[in-house]
């Protein structure tokens, strides 16, 4: 039995339109933990950056890690769109993501 592997973009948010910190991760909801818990050293810790507000879902690491690379080139303003295209109050979707992940 072969295990299908996920791998999220994601982008946390201090508050709306705050700082923001964008990542990827193998597993959504553990990586979104730990920035919560402040277990994560720099950028998030130190500016409080704790609300998931926007991720992608991908079929391949390498896939994740290039729209990755790709996003954090773009100009703020783009990403500010980007999340506010998937979410326009800038709720926390921590809780919804968490119910939704595939294992």
């Amino acid at each position: 039995m072969t295990r299908d592997r996920h791998f999220w973009v994601y982008m946390l948010a201090s508050r709306p339109r705050g700082a923001i910190y964008l990542g990827v991760t193998g597993d959504l909801v553990k990586r979104v933990w730990e920035h919560r818990q402040k277990a994560v050293p720099g950028h998030t810790r130190r500016y409080g950056i704790t609300q998931l507000v926007w991720y992608e879902l991908h079929g391949a690491a390498d896939a994740a890690i290039a729209r990755e690379k790709q996003i954090k080139k773009w100009r703020r303003a783009w990403k500010v769109d980007l999340i506010e295209g998937m979410n326009p109050a800038w709720r926390d979707l921590y809780e919804e993501a968490a119910r939704s992940q595939p294992y």
